[in-house]
């Protein structure tokens, strides 16, 4: 799938993943969140989780499963930012959003995101749009809520000592759920 032609020279590819992908994948996703090289962006985790954000069989499996899509986004043949998007009933989940941190705070993000919720809505018909965010994530969850999500108050825990979510470097962090109508 391409995008509609972008304003600019700023020409981005929109596609679903591949399994010979994960690799690529799985080191964009961490370098988005993880590690020094995600201090260079501003949605780092790296103060409150350490570890991995994902790796290879979760990425695999997100591909593979029915009803799910990783919509990776490549400029000039580079990776450069993914999400999933995962159908539920009457919503999509989206998830598994990185950014490559040389490219954040550039207006990529708000591209993927609204990309992902057009194609959410055109493919499944879905009206709204759900996504879980770490309730402590003050600055990115205002990031969402300035492009119309709304906080719920509903929070579910984090899984504390599953490490394929990572390490915990706090003892208060759960995940809030945040919603966007689609109409």
């Amino acid at each position: 799938m391409e995008a509609a032609p972008p304003q600019g020279t700023d020409e981005l590819t929109f596609r679903d993943a591949v399994e010979a992908d994960a690799p690529a994948l799985v080191e964009l996703i961490h370098s988005a969140y993880r590690g020094e090289a995600s201090r260079g962006g501003w949605t780092t985790e790296a103060d409150l989780l350490g570890g991995g954000r994902t790796d290879a069989a979760d990425v695999r499996k997100v591909i593979s499963t029915p009803g799910s899509r990783l919509l990776t986004v490549e400029r000039h043949g580079e990776l450069i930012a993914c999400c999933q998007l995962e159908h539920r009933a009457e919503a999509a989940y989206f998830g598994m959003f990185a950014v490559r941190p040389g490219s954040q705070g550039g207006g990529l993000g708000r591209r993927v995101l609204a990309e992902a919720e057009r194609s959410a809505r055109e493919s499944w018909g879905v009206r709204e749009m759900h996504m879980t965010v770490i309730s402590v994530r003050d600055e990115l969850i205002a990031w969402y809520e300035r492009r119309g999500y709304r906080r719920t108050g509903e929070l579910s825990p984090f899984p504390y000592g599953d490490q394929r979510f990572g390490i915990p470097l706090r003892d208060d962090l759960a995940f809030e759920l945040l919603v966007k109508d689609l109409g």
